[in-house]
């Protein structure tokens, strides 16, 4: 799959954001598929992409752990309902773990959907991410120009800045080269963890995640 600079429309049968103007250069193609890095190193994986990391946590913690995730991923939104909160109060708050949450949309509404979150800035992004995921019954539909902009307004942003928001080029290439370099390091599907490096796939449950916690967290 490559995301390339082309229009789309968000509506009936076809996922687009045209109804109330609203236009953005992405369009989901298939095409050969990047040669996978060999176990990326740590140095090559910790950096950025050219719209920065959404991180939580202390930046000097043991444990560091990368979620690469699709907002239309329902594996994802259960693993953010299920083993996040408990993974965020226990380990991410306390100061033990430095989480890291990455765009890696595997269609044209998610890619809406990180839009939204990157444009509600850094103080609203993750609420904004835990919200979308919530609701993501509501708005992961036929016609989601009407929920998202709702969610969006109760997040505090204006029609306009929605519509701005959408339109907005530069915040989609910073998505898309996320995507990118996560295909690079091994990333097929959603979620994908990496912990201090090691590549783990698929929704983990808080004790699947504490067992790959408890050896970087030996006293």
């Amino acid at each position: 799959m490559q995301i390339t600079r082309r229009e789309f429309s968000l509506g009936a049968g076809a996922l687009a954001l045209t109804g109330a103007g609203v236009l953005v250069g992405f369009a989901v193609a298939d095409g050969p598929t990047p040669a996978l890095a060999q176990n990326p190193s740590l140095a090559e994986l910790m950096q950025p992409g050219p719209l920065g990391d959404m991180s939580l946590g202390d930046e000097k913690a043991p444990v560091t752990i990368i979620e690469y995730a699709s907002m239309t991923c329902p594996h994802c939104a259960h693993f953010h309902e299920t083993t996040y909160p408990e993974l965020k109060t226990k380990y991410i708050d306390t100061g033990k773990v430095r989480f890291i949450f990455r765009e890696f949309p595997l269609d044209q509404l998610a890619a809406a959907g990180f839009m939204l979150a990157r444009c509600s800035g850094k103080d609203k992004y993750f609420p904004m991410i835990e919200t979308l995921f919530q609701k993501q019954r509501e708005w992961v539909v036929q016609r989601p120009l009407a929920p998202l902009m709702t969610i969006s307004k109760q997040a505090g942003m204006s029609e306009q800045g929605f519509n701005e928001c959408l339109k907005n080029q530069q915040v989609l290439d910073g998505i898309e080269e996320v995507r990118q370099r996560g295909t690079k390091f091994g990333v097929q599907s959603t979620p994908t963890f990496f912990i201090n490096g090691k590549i783990y796939r698929g929704a983990l449950t808080m004790a699947e995640m504490e067992k790959e916690l408890a050896p970087y967290l030996k006293a």
